[in-house]
């Protein structure tokens, strides 16, 4: 273990340089900590204790986001992914999830965990790093008991916190779907809505990482507040667009304009394009699907920086609502759509 001197004057301790077989050792300390234990089970050992097939265990297993490994006599399997598997089969023999949804729901559910993670490694292992910070000189034993200490304190406060995460949002989707149909035929009428940032590819050739970040956070983090301040919800979010959805069409005009008014306000920030369309749309596992999804995207990449597009279907049920102008645009042939009818969505100031 080694450790230079601070120059300059600076106090800060330099971070701790770890070997490589030290590195392996405090992974599986980590590995053992979040998994509950050892591995101690093979494909076939966990598919019986389980009470499932080796091939349903494997696509299981593979749609959630994990690899398997090609050797049947590798141990790789804990009492925890014995435990899920039988979580999972108890819900398809209730009839929650019905047998032929099983991969995608094991899929969606992958997906959505694996981002959160990639964020909750990055944030523990800079924690875990400062703490280390000029633990230069100590063995190898005592920094693993350090990082076991620090896991066991992180952790539980992580988990807790996204436990509380989940039931609100379980919460506040339950009473946005009470009385709708179940997840495998749902078809709903929606407000579909896009908001991009104008000239984004080029920004990333400009601006330095630091910086990139900080504009994509601002971007998130501003559009979050507006949309669930006005009874919508955030579909997803890639990179430099959001996507997301509402049930009434006043919410969904008021989250446009104030995306465009108070997302990125500086006078150099790039500006916004937002698209709207309303109409039925498919709801699977999370995400939206259907003409309106595309006739929404299609908009916003129409629309020019600083204004809002919508459809003929909510130009309709927005005309003559107070404090809003439209104005009709020529139609429009764009991929996929013969006729995209557009409509530009502005406040009325005279109101």
């Amino acid at each position: 273990m080694t450790s230079e001197a601070p120059e300059n004057g600076d106090e800060t301790a330099a971070p701790t340089e770890i070997s490589p077989t030290l590195l392996r050792d405090v992974q599986a300390d980590l590995e053992e900590s979040l998994l509950g234990g050892p591995r101690r089970y093979t494909r076939a050992e966990i598919a019986d204790i389980a009470g499932v097939s080796v091939e349903r265990a494997d696509r299981l297993w593979v749609s959630m986001g994990f690899a398997v490994d090609i050797d049947p006599d590798s141990v790789m399997f804990t009492e925890g992914d014995a435990a899920a598997l039988r979580t999972i089969a108890s819900l398809v023999d209730r009839g929650i999830i019905s047998p032929e949804r099983e991969v995608a729901a094991a899929r969606a559910l992958g997906q959505s965990l694996s981002r959160l993670a990639e964020w909750q490694v990055s944030l523990i292992s800079t924690h875990i790093v400062d703490q280390l910070a000029g633990s230069a000189g100590s063995d190898e034993q005592a920094i693993r008991e350090q990082v076991r200490g620090l896991t066991a304190e992180i952790l539980p406060a992580v988990e807790s916190l996204q436990a509380y995460v989940w039931r609100r949002h379980v919460a506040s989707t339950t009473g946005r779907n009470v009385g709708n149909p179940g997840e495998e035929v749902a078809s709903r009428t929606l407000v579909v809505g896009f908001a991009d940032i104008v000239g984004y590819t080029s920004l990333t050739r400009q601006l330095g990482a630091r910086d990139l970040a900080d504009l994509l956070e601002r971007f998130e983090s501003a559009s979050t507040t507006v949309i669930g301040g006005h009874q919508g919800w955030v579909v997803k979010t890639v990179g430099d667009e959001v996507m997301f959805a509402v049930e009434s069409p006043a919410d969904a005009a008021e989250i446009a304009l104030q995306l465009q008014e108070r997302v990125l306000p500086d006078e150099t920030d790039p500006e916004l394009r937002v698209g709207l369309a309303m109409g039925p749309v498919l709801v699977r596992f999370g995400d939206l699907y259907g003409s309106v999804v595309n006739t929404a995207a299609r908009l916003t990449g129409s629309a020019r920086p600083g204004t809002v597009l919508i459809d003929e279907e909510l130009a309709h049920e927005l005309d003559g609502a107070p404090g809003y102008y439209l104005k009709q645009l020529r139609p429009r042939r764009v991929r996929g759509i013969r006729r995209l009818e557009q409509f530009v969505l502005r406040r009325n100031r005279d109101a």
